[in-house]
């Protein structure tokens, strides 16, 4: 039956035919207000990148100086009071030479307050990786550190005390030069075991620390865990009356080097959280 006429186009083609259906294209087109978020997205992710990597360099480069400050106020106060402390007549050379110890006292109360800042520094930036070893090496390399340095310095200032008075009392008292003897001795136990053994656990925690950071070469971390697993033999020995003081060398070493690795390479791109060590 034929259609009616004005259902009929003027060309001859039915509206079906006149019009056939069309499918509008897909846009892929990202909105405005999307793209701009993932852009800021970025931008702030290299920004903060940036900023990390600044922070990280000034930690190294202070880490660094803090190393060299307390090392060179160690070997310093080691030269300054050489000898002085040595012998029966301890107290007579410390009269003639006072302000060498009390020289000497500065510059160890200089290098522990040096060496303890180092964990403290660092603390920031270990406790991304395990918060735990970074306060203990915070409480045993920093705290318990410094009140072994603390002792030591204040022993030294005791003697200078000492010395004065047994100039001033007559000659041949036996009880200052019993008490001297006593003091260098409480002192140098201090030194060569309470000091020394939290120094060696706060070491091992702080290279474990970077090894498990990866924040310098692993060959620079493992040096540190073996050195201070020497350092720790040597008081641990000496107790038992077996003197083996070069087992320190190797960590005395190792933290010169990384002085100077950090002030002039820095710290390398940390590991991601969560990596195996």
């Amino acid at each position: 039956m034929p259609l009616p006429h004005h259902l009929i186009d003027p060309a001859g083609a039915t509206p079906a035919e006149a019009q056939p259906h069309s499918i509008p294209p897909m846009t892929t087109t990202m909105p405005v207000e999307r793209r701009g978020a993932l852009q800021a997205d970025k931008w702030e992710g290299t920004m903060g990148t940036i900023i990390t990597r600044e922070k990280h360099r000034k930690t190294a480069i202070i880490v660094g100086v803090l190393f060299i400050i307390g090392d060179i106020a160690g070997v310093l106060s080691y030269l300054v009071t050489g000898g002085l402390l040595d012998g029966p007549d301890a107290l007579t050379k410390i009269a003639a030479n006072q302000d060498q110890l009390v020289l000497g006292a500065l510059l160890v109360l200089v290098m522990g307050f040096a060496l303890a800042m180092v964990p403290v520094v660092m603390f920031p930036v270990f406790k991304k990786y395990n918060e735990v070893l970074a306060l203990g090496c915070v409480v045993f390399r920093g705290a318990l550190e410094t009140v072994g340095y603390m002792a030591t310095a204040g022993t030294w200032l005791l003697l200078v005390e000492l010395s004065r008075e047994h100039a001033a009392a007559a000659s041949g008292a036996p009880h200052f030069q019993t008490l001297s003897a006593l003091l260098v001795s409480a002192q140098s136990s201090i030194t060569a075991h309470f000091t020394s053994i939290a120094f060696c656990l706060g070491s091992l925690m702080f290279y474990y620390l970077f090894y498990q950071s990866r924040l310098i070469p692993r060959w620079l971390s493992i040096w540190g865990l073996a050195g201070a697993v020497l350092y720790l033999a040597a008081p641990l020995l000496d107790l038992f009356g077996h003197g083996f003081g070069l087992l320190m060398a190797p960590l005395a070493v190792a933290e010169i080097v990384l002085a100077v690795w950090l002030i002039v390479r820095g710290l390398d791109s940390p590991a991601p959280k969560g990596s195996p060590a």
